[in-house]
């Protein structure tokens, strides 16, 4: 169309190329009316997908010198797959893969590596490298998904607010709802929990926020409300429904506390109609009695410092929905409006048309004369709605607080806010994650007896010399720490594999962060350095009071010296001192005696702590061994397996302890991949098939793959070992197979 224009064809003339020759071509009406074809110019440096998806993802393919072809993947990054998805037009986000190079073995190569920094509009506008073979046989290819991350992405469509709306799911490609049935507000709360909501979750029905156009994505949705994220919950699979969209589903998140107040239908942020906020309503407040000092108490818990005054009568409008407050007197010195005296909460004998408005002038920043009920706070990302990183909302944003001068008096201010009655503890450098909006206070110092964050001294918002590693965050309602007094063989096997919070077992399927105190065996070796502080250097399993398993190769580099090591167990967040957590020094090193530091074969070790006969460790909620398994079990075990550690994220190695849910493979497909490098002595686990790989990498060296059978205890099946490099498809990580060597396990140690 291009190159002959005007020639009445209209859309049908398109390139096209139905041999699979080397250059498409399209069809043409000669001046003389007669239809004729000619060969299609592509353009030079145009991009396209290959796969089953190829508006997401698939091969990536480039167009050179009026030829098609391929990039290898040997260098290929997310910044070379960001520029791609850019360039299509599709999204600002992709994420490098690879595909085997036989599938495409007859199409040419092009480029040897893209060296994109991406931010470039185009792939050759990047420093690329030509060539035309590929040394590790992989083709680059790419996806380009919406938003980061692994779990189905949601929305909330048709609320009158951010915080509500009928919930919509993105799958495959679309976006779609999700039926009412079994709808409840524990569902809601996971809704709201992924949204980054902390307020009172509601569930909705019957198409409370209207109804959607799109397909109906899930249903029968059954969560505990513990859970992460929608994905993790009980539910039936993608579109399998038997619904309408009068049955679509809807939650409100409402991030406010009773009192809170706001302007609305002003043309600036400090005027509007007022309305304050009631058990999950807002309202209006009716304007009999009405004074100049009711305004400034406004104005005050608003985070207006300046002069205000009253709008004259129905100025912003009027209300549509309820009036909450009637007959308000205050005398000015109010920290909040519903100290004043008032009427009762909904109690009135007004209309809308005596809507109170307000003004406020001279917005402040300086939040120190900001009121109990402004500006709400919410705590984020903890394991239940009384745990959490403490975030406020000023200047329209949430943001969160700096650990500087963080203590547990501090956390019992937010958590009195919060409306939490028992005892806070403080937690610093990120324990529960790090924010990602503005940085709004630090140097916070509460005497412990505020009623709100706001009332407490504090650096003015905005100024700070931190940064996100050091978000402040607080558990409400604290219970200090259990001993559960058992010691020794006896009660090591009678406990063995139980873990105190595996009721909650769904909430962590398919996670990265796992849930503290759910792996009360995984335990780290540590090297020590010149002074007293230890470094990471492999997982390990507590198996008894005294002993834990690790891979033999963590000592290659160290040696097998006892003195150079130390054993830390109840550990989660390695840069906090969690209540559980202790650390002795290593008394003893058993390598197997097969094990050879050029081979991956018999790669297991055995490390016996500090202590007095078999009683070197008290046991805790988050000190327990795991069961050793039997020399011959056969036993099924439940489904899935999951990999436990500190591990390489493919950034950093995390702060907080990770997991991941493999699947355990046959044996015969382990030696498809590896050959002869895999023994009778190994197990490898991985879902190959899938581009989100979660693998060995994520845990550590020496860490557990632990499965649990059929009685619900938990089993350490492998250590993990080795592997082709991480998240590679086709090669799943490898293992010691454990239960080859529980007799000298059991020899060594002298368990039952």
């Amino acid at each position: 169309m291009q190159q002959y224009p005007g020639r009445g064809l209209g859309n049908h003339n398109y390139c096209r190329n139905p041999e699979g020759g080397k250059t498409p071509w399209c069809f043409y009406r000669q001046l003389s009316g007669m239809i004729s074809w000619a060969h299609c110019d592509c353009s030079h440096g145009a991009i396209r997908l290959l796969g089953d998806h190829p508006t997401q993802s698939g091969a990536v393919q480039l167009y050179l010198n009026g030829v098609w072809g391929t990039i290898c993947a040997d260098h290929w990054t997310d910044w070379d797959a960001s520029v791609v998805c850019r360039q299509l037009g599709i999204s600002e986000i992709g994420t490098s893969r690879n595909i085997s190079v036989y599938g495409l073995w007859m199409t040419p190569v092009h480029l040897k590596s893209a060296n994109c920094r991406g931010d470039e509009d185009a792939l050759l506008h990047c420093s690329y490298s030509q060539g035309k073979d590929c040394g590790q046989r992989l083709l680059a290819a790419v996806t380009c998904s919406p938003p980061k991350g692994l779990k189905p992405p949601l929305r909330l469509v048709g609320g009158k607010d951010h915080y509500e709306g009928r919930i919509e799911v993105f799958f495959n490609g679309r976006w779609g709802t999700i039926c009412d049935d079994r709808w409840d507000d524990k569902d809601a709360e996971v809704i709201c929990r992924q949204l980054g909501f902390s307020g009172k979750p509601k569930a909705w029905v019957w198409a409370h926020y209207g109804q959607g156009s799109g397909p109906i994505l899930l249903d029968e949705v059954e969560c505990l409300g513990n859970e992460t994220s929608l994905d993790l919950c009980n539910k039936n699979e993608w579109e399998h429904h038997n619904c309408d969209h009068i049955e679509d589903a809807g939650v409100s998140c409402n991030p406010y506390v009773d009192g809170a107040l706001r302007l609305t239908g002003g043309k600036n942020a400090g005027e509007g109609r007022l309305e304050v906020f009631y058990k999950g309503e807002w309202g209006t407040v009716c304007d009999d009695g009405w004074t100049e000092l009711n305004a400034q108490v406004v104005c005050r818990q608003l985070g207006y410092s300046g002069p205000s005054s009253l709008a004259s009568k129905l100025e912003f409008g009027a209300g549509e929905e309820l009036i909450l407050l009637h007959d308000v007197v205050c005398t000015g010195k109010e920290r909040s409006l519903v100290e004043c005296t008032r009427s009762s909460w909904g109690q009135h004998d007004c209309s809308h048309s005596e809507d109170v408005g307000v003004q406020c002038s001279n917005h402040t920043n300086d939040i120190t004369e900001i009121l109990p009920t402004g500006p709400p706070i919410r705590l984020m990302d903890g394991e239940s709605t009384k745990e959490g990183r403490v975030e406020i909302f000023l200047n329209g944003q949430w943001g969160s607080v700096c650990d500087d001068g963080w203590t547990d008096k501090d956390a019992v201010v937010v958590c009195r806010q919060l409306g939490h009655r028992g005892p806070a503890k403080a937690r610093t450098m990120a324990y529960f994650g790090e924010g990602q909006g503005p940085i709004h206070l630090d140097n916070v110092d509460c005497n412990g007896t505020e009623k709100t964050l706001a009332e407490c001294r504090k650096q003015d918002s905005g100024i700070h010399n931190w940064w996100h590693s050091e978000d402040a965050g607080v558990i409400c309602d604290y219970a200090e720490k259990k001993i559960i007094g058992l010691k020794g063989t006896d009660a090591d096997s009678a406990m063995c594999g139980i873990s105190p919070v595996s009721r909650r077992k769904k909430r962590i399927v398919g996670g990265t962060k796992s849930v503290r105190g759910i792996w009360p065996w995984q335990a780290s070796l540590r090297l020590k350095g010149f002074h007293t502080e230890t470094r990471l250097l492999c997982g390990a399993t507590l198996i008894s009071s005294c002993w834990a398993l690790t891979a033999a190769h963590c000592f290659k580099r160290f040696g097998e010296k006892p003195h150079r090591y130390s054993l830390r167990v109840g550990d989660y967040h390695t840069g906090v001192e969690d209540d559980f957590e202790r650390e002795l020094p290593v008394q003893r090193i058993v390598v197997h005696k097969k094990y050879h530091s050029g081979s991956n074969d018999n790669d297991i070790a055995l490390l016996r702590v500090q202590g007095k006969d078999d009683r070197c460790l008290p046991f805790s909620d988050h000190v327990l061994p795991i069961c050793l398994p039997e020399r011959k079990e056969k036993a099924a075990y439940q489904k899935p397996c999951f990999i436990s550690g500190w591990g390489d994220t493919g950034t950093a190695y995390s702060k907080t302890l990770l997991q991941g849910a493999v699947p355990i493979l046959s044996k015969e497909s382990c030696v498809l991949r590896y050959k002869g490098k895999f023994t009778n002595r190994m197990i490898c686990a991985g879902d190959v098939s899938e581009d989100n790989r979660v693998d060995s990498c994520q845990g550590d060296s020496g860490g557990p793959l632990m499965c649990q059978n059929s009685n619900g205890h938990w089993v350490i099946v492998g250590i993990t070992s080795w592997g082709y490099g991480c998240g590679r498809k086709g090669y799943p990580g490898v293992y010691t197979k454990v239960s080859r060597f529980t007799p000298w396990i059991r020899r060594v140690t002298k368990l039952k």
